[in-house]
């Protein structure tokens, strides 16, 4: 009787991977999501295949036909221009991508990572885009300037983006579709020497992705 149970708990896995592989071809779009997000928990860290990263990031989101990315994205954007003016957030377009830079001097306290009460607003604007256009994955990325030890910027760039992804799953956003990375004071896009350089180093900015079929 042991040894049937073993058997079943062995061959589940492979069952379930068996039917990714082979069924990917005729499962529509919700289908091949949900058959990526098992297969991805399966193999855990099995992989460092780039492929299969993706498929555990967004699983559970759907997907945009190529010949439409455009036309999805050019709407997020001018929504989220008509949402965010005047706020102090940055909306950037990098291809078929989109970029929001945070100043951290309107989203942190000075050496926090808690995100100030004044900032709630701002970010539900942001979150209503963003759970409007569901499609797309969203990349987190915390940035400092120079002051301080390093180790101390890098620990604090990534608590600022995993206080951001907190707020937005709290906004409803799937929690897999967002990812967060901190870059410490790597990747300043101004001079440490000057405050208002240092102001701009200090952010934490969002990508979002298409999530291309």
């Amino acid at each position: 009787m042991q040894l049937k149970k073993s058997t079943k708990l062995f061959t589940l896995p492979l069952i379930i991977l068996s039917l990714a592989v082979t069924g990917c071809a005729s499962t529509n779009q919700e289908k091949g999501a949900a058959i990526g997000a098992i297969a991805g928990a399966v193999l855990g860290k099995s992989t460092s295949n780039h492929k299969n990263k993706r498929v555990v990031w967004g699983a559970a989101i759907g997907a945009i036909a190529g010949a439409a990315v455009g036309n999805y994205m050019d709407k997020q954007e001018q929504e989220f221009r008509d949402e965010l003016s005047g706020s102090g957030i940055e909306v950037v377009r990098e291809g078929d991508n989109l970029r929001l830079i945070m100043p951290a001097n309107i989203t942190f306290a000075t050496g926090q990572a808690y995100i100030t009460s004044g900032f709630y607003e701002t970010l539900d604007a942001i979150a209503r885009v963003l759970n409007k256009y569901e499609k797309t994955l969203l990349s987190i990325e915390g940035h400092t300037d120079s002051q301080g030890s390093a180790e101390f910027n890098q620990n604090l760039s990534e608590q600022r983006a995993g206080s951001v992804k907190q707020y937005l799953t709290n906004q409803d956003i799937i929690a897999s579709r967002l990812k967060t990375i901190g870059y410490g004071e790597s990747r300043g896009v101004a001079d440490n020497a000057t405050a208002n350089g240092r102001a701009l180093n200090r952010r934490v900015e969002i990508q979002i992705i298409p999530n291309q079929a």
